[in-house]
């Protein structure tokens, strides 16, 4: 449970979609908890994202069609209007915030999921690049030029994005 807002943002970074983010998490658990005799100690918080991870795939497969479908937040404009009720905060920093988090966001949804996960576990999530390599299964290296690579695109999804506006 420690880890479990971990294991929530990866699958709503992979699926795009708080709901089917919640059924990934769901069915990571229920595996976690099924192959608990199967983990032999070590870093707890990077064995639960690799089943959060591999989950997702799964559950891609079975679902692809649906996940090319974004849908619009309204709870992201109330927790805005929540925000800017409760604090001291100047109506323009508090847009200009938003702006810039909902533009990262949707420039992170443009990228690719192999290099959208690498950056949302590490920048996010702040996981060392052994820990990254360990939860995605793949060698240190690897993990090393997905993250440049992961940061370049996102660069350029930021660039275009601040053209179209």
């Amino acid at each position: 449970m420690a880890h479990f807002d971990a294991a929530y943002n990866l699958a709503r970074w992979l699926a795009r979609d708080e709901h089917d983010a919640e059924d990934v998490v769901q069915e990571a658990c229920l595996r976690a908890y099924r192959f608990f005799g199967s983990f032999h100690g070590g870093n707890a918080r990077a064995w639960l994202l690799a089943i959060v991870r591999n989950t997702y795939y799964t559950w891609l497969e079975k679902n692809r069609a649906q996940t090319l479908n974004v849908q619009y937040n309204e709870d992201t404009v109330a927790a805005v209007d929540y925000d800017m009720a409760t604090t001291g905060d100047s109506v323009e920093r508090l847009l200009h915030a938003e702006d810039t988090r909902r533009c990262v966001h949707r420039a992170l949804e443009q990228i690719p999921a192999e290099f959208r996960e690498v950056i949302v576990l590490r920048e996010l999530e702040d996981l060392s690049y052994r820990e990254i390599a360990e939860i995605a299964d793949i060698p240190l290296g690897t993990v090393m030029s997905r993250l440049s690579r992961a940061r370049k695109l996102l660069l350029h999804a930021l660039q275009e994005l601040d053209q179209e506006s």
